[in-house]
């Protein structure tokens, strides 16, 4: 048995959590939708379709996209939304020379006052994020290290569960999407068993905690 207009425009919508988002908040024009989707459709059934029949598939589901959500139960879990400012972020090429800048990086960063530090280890790359009061001592140790990036005035906002989020399928994945539907660009992701922190330029703080606590809220009991 062959596909319909209604699995197709389903899988299309399933694919894009910002469509999915437009259909549950009904800011989303079918008509344009139905235009813009149209073609990827046509490719599918290998026929021509008739907009109005694509519209009707997407109202059908945006309905059933509302009901899912307004049924969601409340995830039972405290948290904390805390916000630290500047912050500086390099990104280096992880090498043996630059593993051994960690145990001197530890040494100067002052962690029992405050001062924010996290280092994250890829295969072939390293991040460090760092209060920007140390920046100078970190380019001094980093001096002849290859440098892939770096961020100046950034901010790390901080939420900190009473439980293990990490435990709760999607959490980030929802958390991320809520930025992203308002443009926020995440420089890092950084998590442990009951922080989740994300590092952003300091312009876009504001709004980004904003969002956070939304977020939060309707998700939270």
């Amino acid at each position: 048995m062959g596909s319909t207009v209604a699995q197709e425009v389903k899988e299309i919508i399933d694919k894009s959590p910002f469509l999915s988002e437009m259909l549950i908040r009904d800011i989303a024009s079918y008509s344009n939708l139905a235009q813009e989707i149209r073609p990827k459709i046509e490719v599918k059934l290998n026929r021509s379709v008739n907009p109005p029949a694509i519209i009707m598939a997407l109202r059908r589901y945006a309905e059933e996209l509302k009901a899912e959500s307004g049924s969601k139960k409340k995830l039972s879990m405290n948290y904390e939304l805390s916000m630290k400012t500047n912050i500086f972020d390099v990104n280096l090429q992880r090498n043996e020379q630059s593993l051994k800048i960690l145990n001197r990086l530890y040494d100067n960063v002052q962690l029992e006052k405050g001062d924010f530090l996290n280092v994250s280890l890829g295969t072939f790359e390293m991040s460090i994020a760092i209060s920007d009061k140390y920046t100078d001592t970190l380019k001094d140790l980093i001096k002849g290290e290859t440098v892939l990036n770096e961020f100046r005035d950034l901010v790390a906002i901080n939420i900190a569960f009473s439980g293990n989020f990490v435990e709760t399928p999607g959490l980030v994945y929802l958390a991320v999407r809520k930025l992203a539907m308002e443009n926020i660009n995440v420089i890092e992701i950084l998590s442990t068993m009951n922080v989740l922190t994300f590092v952003i330029e300091r312009s876009e703080s504001m709004i980004a905690y904003e969002v956070l606590q939304s977020f939060l809220e309707d998700t939270t009991a």
